[in-house]
C-alpha cells in the first residue's frame, strides 16, 4: 500500500498540514476577535446566531462520527484510519470544513456592522485554507484508501448536492 510520506519528501505532509492549521486557526481567532463583542453584547444579527449553531451542531456530528482516535486535524489521513461514510460524512467529505466555514461566516456576519468587511476578508481566506487542505486531502486520502474515488464519486465536498 502506497502511504502520503511516500508520495511526497520526507516530512512534507507534515509540515504543510501544520502550517495550513496554523493559518487555519490565526484566521479563526481574528474572525473570533472581531465578533465576540457583537456576540457577547447579544447584538449579533439573528442569522449569525443560527449560522453558528448550525456549524457547531454540523461539527459535533462530524466528531461523534468518527472512531476514537481517528480523527485528524492535519489533512494528512493516520496511519490505519478509517474510512468514515456515515453520519454528516454520506453527503459531504468534509463537513468539519464546512463547519469552520459556517462558523467562520457568522462571525463575518457579527462583525460586519462594526468591523466592515474584515470578517468577510478573513473568512475568504479561512475558506481558502480550507479548500486546500481539503484537496491536499483527498489526494492522499485516495492513496491510504482504495475505496476513497468511490465515495468521491458520490459525496459532495463541502455542499451536500452542490460544491
Amino acid at each position: 500500500m502506497t502511504t502520503p510520506e511516500a508520495d511526497h519528501p520526507r516530512g512534507h505532509p507534515q509540515g504543510l498540514g501544520t502550517l495550513l492549521v496554523g493559518l487555519q486557526f490565526g484566521l479563526i481567532a481574528g474572525i473570533g476577535a472581531l465578533a465576540a463583542p457583537a456576540f457577547i453584547a447579544g447584538s449579533a444579527p439573528a442569522g449569525a446566531w443560527a449560522a453558528a449553531a448550525g456549524g457547531g451542531l454540523l461539527g459535533v456530528w462530524a466528531l461523534l462520527s468518527h472512531p476514537r482516535g481517528n480523527f485528524n486535524i492535519r489533512p494528512t489521513p493516520r496511519a490505519g484510519g478509517r474510512l468514515v461514510s456515515h453520519g454528516p460524512y454520506r453527503w459531504i467529505r468534509h463537513p468539519m470544513y464546512s463547519a469552520v466555514a459556517l462558523c467562520a461566516a457568522a462571525g463575518a456576519w457579527a462583525a460586519a456592522g462594526s468591523w466592515g468587511g474584515w470578517g468577510w476578508l478573513l473568512t475568504a481566506g479561512l475558506v481558502a485554507v480550507l479548500w486546500t487542505k481539503a484537496v491536499l486531502e483527498e489526494r492522499w486520502m485516495a492513496l491510504q484508501h482504495i475505496d476513497y474515488a468511490a465515495y468521491q464519486a458520490v459525496t459532495k465536498r463541502f455542499i451536500p448536492g452542490l460544491l
